[in-house]
């Protein structure tokens, strides 16, 4: 590493002593703001007559974003007590994380695929906010944030477990109430089978990707010892 990119390297330790308290009233915010997202999407599907109220809960965007506001609701109290996040919460972070960013992803094809088909989805702001807003702050605080550990390769097969429990859940569900949280679940909206298999499989795909592309992102920083930089000192 050059003595420039080392100086900057240095400089940023020392100024992590006002990190803590950024970091976990910025995560904080955030969590605030999803909870609000949620409460807006709820009474906004129930006056739109688009969910019934036993169904809100059965949307994968929903769940995975109730996990992100425990998860980031935690990170945000022990980012005020100690610099450096334990492993399991990295872990639990990158899950939620992985989640809420997929599940945007997906969102996005999804309403596209809608409008090409004369599907009807609207987007109110807390949906862009649930879908879009928020995973990218969260990103952003995953890259740049200081005290985050690297995560383990193995969260990626734990984000993949939840989509194949849920999709098996929602199909088995479905069956009864005659009800899909999403179109391309639904055999009677698609042209058939392989179609249903394609389109899974795509956002299984998704997760893959992303929960491998944050576990890169988390390993970045550490690369820096094998270049002759030490991280700045934590507090345990």
């Amino acid at each position: 590493m050059t003595g420039g990119a080392d100086r900057r390297w240095r400089r940023l330790a020392a100024l992590s002593w006002w990190h803590p308290a950024v970091t976990g009233s910025l995560r904080l915010a955030t969590a605030a703001t999803c909870v609000v997202a949620l409460i807006h999407r709820l009474f906004w599907g129930l006056s739109s007559n688009t969910i019934a109220g036993e169904n809100f809960f059965a949307y994968l965007t929903i769940e995975s974003n109730i996990f992100f506001v425990v998860v980031w609701t935690i990170s945000a109290f022990d980012a005020f007590h100690r610099q450096t996040d334990p492993r399991w919460l990295v872990m639990l972070r990158t899950v939620a994380l992985s989640w809420t960013t997929t599940a945007g992803i997906v969102f996005a094809f999804l309403v596209w695929q809608a409008g090409e088909r004369a599907i009807r989805i609207d987007v109110p702001w807390s949906d862009q906010l649930l879908h879009f807003f928020l995973p990218a702050f969260a990103i952003v605080d995953w890259a740049f944030a200081a005290g985050r550990r690297p995560a383990p390769w193995r969260v990626v097969p734990i984000v993949l477990a939840y989509p194949l429990v849920w999709a098996a859940v929602t199909m088995w569900r479905g069956t009864l109430i005659g009800w899909y949280p999403y179109y391309f679940l639904d055999l009677r909206q698609i042209s058939g089978p392989l179609e249903f298999v394609l389109t899974g499989g795509a956002a299984l795909g998704v997760f893959a990707v992303v929960s491998v592309a944050l576990v890169l992102i988390s390993r970045r920083r550490y690369a820096r010892r094998g270049m002759g930089v030490s991280p700045s000192p934590r507090r345990p």
